[in-house]
């Protein structure tokens, strides 16, 4: 059998590895590069591949939501990481949520173990002439491979600013002045909740406008844009009194055990490890100068003592042009063989990076092995969201999280919500069941996987 060259994959990130595991479920060898720990960024803080920097939840696992239902079709098709996530996973109500480091280390010792990928440990700076090649280099794209990809686009990168929030110790935590529980008694008591009367919530929102921000080196404050699903809590506040209040601290479907009563607004903790000793503020990535997060972020009731393992910080974000650059299929449109995946793509989040990754993968080793490409139906979300980022228009484009409205309308169409999503998710299913039986996407894989 004549020996098969190896397919490069350019970023140990979520949509790197899972691309990888994708190939070599498939047969083909990889050589998987990671920059880190030879070269770092201003995010990562571990060796270990797909390191969460942001939050560790990977959204609703809830089937009448369009991330469960993304989720559900990413474990129908094999994905690396959703198994490696159920492995490390923490109480979070109807989310997905992980420990980190567990998750990374189930992540990282898959791929080191599996006898088709080998992983290199060095940083890439110019895009491979030859070969078959994914790069999955995420928002965080090193400089000197970011300013290759720019020549090869003959455009500029657009940018967004994304941040992530802070943790705290939960022995730290008063529990004497918050309450365990999940919106609509839909979980557990997975979330400690801080709650605010109007006072409390007034001073705080004061406060949190009066705070000193880092301030943006010149070439970031020329471009600036930040995310509108991760804005910075600061950034929404100044929007309007009421904006936390009807964002991420509503306090809707919550009630205090000790007065009976709905707070004014809430801050809700979430577990962030497996030993339950962590725990992040939901919602709150921030751009504070960090003694100011621990001044304001301590008139939050129950936090006043908290012991701050991790600040918040911010960071530039970059994404190529997808509309004008990418097939559905994710291979670049005017060279053969190059194909790029995760947030790079405008894929947003973690499940969505991990989307684009395990289809370009998939398609990456399909070509290497002579079959045809795979572009998913439209009708799932992940079809959806990869026909998004190719097809929208070019001059507005954004990056995109799993939604509904990223879906074609139903035909009849259907007028309650409740019972339109439940159908768009069982046309998913199906329409997913059907596309993976006719195109033979899973035949053969455990056989493919010795060399």
């Amino acid at each position: 059998m004549t020996e098969r060259k190896p397919i490069t994959i350019i970023g140990g990130g979520l949509a790197g590895s899972e691309a990888a595991w994708q190939v070599a479920t498939r047969g083909m060898p990889v050589i998987l590069y990671e920059m880190r720990p030879q070269a770092t960024t201003p995010a990562h803080k571990t060796d270990m591949l797909a390191e969460l920097v942001c939050s560790n939840s990977l959204g609703s696992d809830l089937e009448d939501r369009a991330p469960g239902v993304l989720k559900r079709e990413l474990r129908r098709l094999g994905s690396l990481i959703l198994d490696s996530a159920e492995q490390a996973r923490v109480p979070a109500g109807g989310a997905l949520a992980v420990g980190r480091e567990d998750f990374a280390r189930a992540v990282t010792d898959a791929i080191e173990q599996h006898p088709l990928i080998t992983l290199r440990r060095e940083e890439v700076t110019r895009l491979p002439e030859q070969g078959i090649t994914i790069v999955a280099t995420g928002p965080l794209t090193s400089p000197a491979l970011a300013k290759d990809i720019a020549r090869l686009a003959g455009q500029q990168y657009l940018s967004f600013y994304d941040a992530m929030a802070p943790i705290v110790s939960a022995e730290s935590i008063d529990m004497t002045k918050c309450f365990r529980a999940d919106r609509y008694d839909r979980g557990e008591g997975d979330y400690i909740n801080c709650p605010m009367t109007r006072e409390e919530y007034s001073r705080f929102v004061d406060e949190l406008l009066r705070a000193e921000t880092f301030p943006l080196r010149e070439f970031e404050a020329e471009d600036r844009r930040f995310f509108e699903a991760c804005l910075p809590v600061e950034v929404l506040a100044a929007r309007g009194y009421n904006a936390l209040a009807y964002g991420p601290l509503k306090p809707v479907g919550l009630r205090d055990p000790r007065t009976g009563q709905r707070p004014y607004a809430v801050v809700q903790l979430r577990q962030d490890n497996l030993a339950g000793t962590l725990y992040n503020l939901v919602g709150f990535q921030t751009n504070l100068k960090w003694p100011e997060q621990k001044r304001v972020f301590g008139l939050i009731p129950g936090l006043e003592q908290a012991e701050w393992v991790r600040f918040g910080q911010m960071h530039r974000n970059t994404f190529i042009n997808s509309p004008a650059l990418l097939e559905p299929t994710m291979r670049w449109r005017t060279r053969e063989g190059l194909y790029f995946a995760g947030q790079i793509v405008g894929t947003e989040g973690y499940v969505g990076s991990t989307a684009s990754g395990l289809l370009a993968g998939i398609n990456a080793a399909r070509a290497a092995l002579g079959e045809g490409p795979v572009i998913f139906p439209r009708t799932t979300i992940l079809g959806a969201l990869a026909y998004y980022v190719t097809h929208t228009q070019e001059d507005d484009f954004q990056p995109m999280k799993a939604n509904w409205a990223i879906l074609p309308p139903l035909e009849p169409s259907v007028r309650n919500k409740r019972a339109r999503y439940a159908a768009y998710a069982e046309r998913a299913r199906r329409d997913l069941d059907e596309y993976i039986t006719a195109e033979g996407i899973l035949d053969d894989i455990t056989i493919r996987q010795t060399p």
